[in-house]
């Protein structure tokens, strides 16, 4: 049993010893110490519900929080720096430290996370030689700069904050493709100020390629195989042992099913690990989503796009409710740790608002000559290169690729869309392509006429070899007839609040009629008498594919493929009052949206 109630972050401000390791066991501060961890990220989860969360982690029975930093969030563009609202890391972990909460800090740069590019900024691929993830000059002189605004943030709160150790890069023996570059991501760090505990993170098979010396080796896993914690003694002797993610569930990629992981088989797999005397970080204990366009995507043996939502089948749901495994390890741990736990906090009744009619649209054809102005290229150039934003290029979203043909015919992609285009010939619907269709037939007509392609970035890789190849929209040649197209206009459509914005005031709304074919923006109106609560949005038949946004804010994205079939929609984001809700669908639209009070994620799907 452990009593654990004096190690707490505000009992110990300006302690010397730190987080030590000392014959297979966890000192902190001298006494004897084990990490009982969740996982929880602030960028997926409102800032609201920051402190909401971290009661919960406590009442489970758990002490210690971890959190990834996403640079792709922190520095949007090159040189700017964003570490404000719901990006509030100083806040963040200073809410941990009042809330009795250790932190292992998992600074990256690449965290994976099924978040776009494994959190790396897209605008790194502008560079054609880029090598990611290694010492590569282009690559290495962006995670500098990077950490020079990172680390003055982090580094006030290791002796006099809650942060006990930091993770060097995350899963590089997956990588491996640089021998020099764990050493270079540990001297980044040690030489802008971080003194805590090192670690590294990989699971079996990477283990032994992502070691960095002077870092304690962690595992990553899901199921407990026969003598897998004791292979850690293989890669350094006489070390504590330390689970850095417990996967508790499993994500979701559009098309398949809603993964979900028995309870039973959890816990009893986190109590093998705590009876074999290591220590457990749940990953996740509270996913959140992929608000935006931020969620990342798999490529194995093809490409697939992770859903908005990043439930995860975690401790607790996507909206911080309690699940079977919560209680079930409030159990566990409650019977290891000699004193009571806190009682779980109240949990946030939902709110089903009912239809919510959208009853008004502009076509996307309409939008164009007011709001975007085009890039116009004799040669289609890839989201990343495109001249905005600072010469930062665009991160996410759409790009819209027009250019004018005569006639019709064989048009061929040569496999260079990212991720899926919508092709149309002036404003008709042609058909699509994408991984799979590489080749449409484009009917014959009349004179000159505008081909446009309407190409969506789906969400960047996040894991595997892959990354460097991670450009989206047109990344070379479409051809017609054999011919490469030339001379585009070339419109970017990232959505952001400035875009949104213009488009709620600009002329051309009209009233939706019967039947309607995107693409085009859609909005109606949600009225809430009293305080606002959280509730799902459910988008009913007639509705294809496209992203939600309510008061300006990006929810992310539906796909009537599934499995996910509602939004998550926090309260706090909605007002007393009048709520706008704009939709863009990409194709057939619906007259009406569900606000309802429960979430439906698809059918389910147990882990292997």
């Amino acid at each position: 049993r452990f009593n654990w109630s004096e190690l707490i972050p505000l009992r110990l401000w300006g302690r010397t010893l730190g987080l030590q390791t000392e014959n297979s066991q966890f000192l902190l501060e001298g006494m004897p110490f084990r990490i009982f961890g969740g996982s929880m990220h602030y960028f997926r989860v409102p800032r609201e519900y920051w402190e909401d969360r971290m009661l919960k982690m406590k009442a489970c029975g758990l002490n210690t929080l971890t959190t990834y930093v996403p640079w792709n969030l922190h520095e949007q563009e090159r040189g700017k720096f964003d570490f404000s609202r719901n990006l509030d890391l100083e806040a963040f972990l200073s809410l941990a430290a009042k809330n009795g909460l250790w932190v292992i800090l998992r600074p990256g740069p690449y965290i994976c996370s099924e978040w776009d590019l494994g959190g790396l900024p897209s605008w790194l691929l502008q560079d054609p030689e880029m090598q990611l993830r290694t010492t590569y000059k282009g690559f290495t002189e962006a995670v500098d700069a990077y950490f020079d605004h990172l680390m003055p943030i982090v580094v006030p709160l290791q002796a006099r904050g809650p942060i006990i150790a930091v993770q060097v890069e995350n899963e590089y023996g997956s990588y491996a493709k640089d021998p020099n570059y764990m050493t270079y991501v540990k001297m980044a760090l040690l030489n802008r100020g971080i003194v805590e505990l090192l670690m590294t993170s990989d699971n079996k098979n990477g283990l032994s390629f992502g070691l960095v010396e002077g870092a304690l080796a962690t595992v990553n896993f899901q199921k407990l195989e026969p003598g897998l914690l004791k292979y850690l003694d293989t890669v350094q002797r006489d070390q504590p042992k330390m689970v850095m993610e417990y996967w508790t569930g499993w994500f979701d990629n559009w098309g398949g099913p809603h993964y979900v992981f028995d309870a039973d088989e959890m816990v009893n797999t986190v109590a093998s690990i705590l009876k074999f005397g290591a220590s457990i970080n749940l990953y996740m204990f509270h996913g959140g989503t992929n608000f935006g366009f931020m969620n990342g995507a798999l490529e194995a043996d093809e490409y697939k796009s992770d859903v908005t939502s990043y439930d995860y089948d975690a401790v607790l749901t996507e909206a911080g409710d309690y699940t079977s495994k919560f209680f079930k390890l409030r159990q566990l741990f409650s019977m290891i740790i000699g004193q009571p736990l806190p009682l779980p906090p109240m949990i946030e009744s939902k709110a089903s608002y009912g239809a919510i009619l959208l009853h008004q649209y502009i076509s996307l054809w309409d939008v164009l000559p007011s709001l975007l102005q085009p890039v116009k290229s004799e040669f289609p150039i890839n989201m990343e290169n495109l001249h905005l934003n600072d010469s930062s290029g665009q991160a996410y979203g759409y790009v819209l690729y027009e250019t004018v043909i005569f006639g019709g015919g064989h048009l061929h992609s040569r496999d260079h869309v990212r991720d899926r285009a919508q092709v149309f010939v002036n404003t008709m619907y042609v058909g699509e392509l994408d991984y799979n269709t590489v080749e449409l037939s484009l009917p014959e007509g009349q004179g000159f006429r505008q081909l446009r392609l309407l190409v969506e970035n789906r969400g960047r890789v996040n894991y595997g070899l892959a990354l460097n190849e991670q450009r989206k929209g047109l990344i070379g040649d479409v051809f017609l007839n054999k011919t490469p197209l030339r001379n585009f206009k070339i419109y970017s459509l990232e959505m952001k609040p400035g875009f949104m914005k213009s488009l709620r005031h600009t002329a051309g709304w009209s009233a939706v009629p019967d039947y309607f074919v995107g693409p085009a923006f859609f909005r109606g109106r949600l009225w809430i008498e009293h305080q606002p609560q959280d509730t799902f949005l459910k988008l009913q038949a007639g509705w294809e594919k496209g992203v939600v946004f309510v008061n300006g804010q990006n929810l992310g994205r539906y796909w009537k493929i599934g499995p996910q079939e509602t939004l998550y929609l926090p309260g706090p984001w909605l007002w007393k009052g009048s709520n706008e809700i704009v939709i863009f669908e990409e194709r057939t639209a619906g007259r009406i949206i569900q606000s309802v009070d429960i979430p439906y994620l698809g059918r389910t799907q147990y882990v292997d």
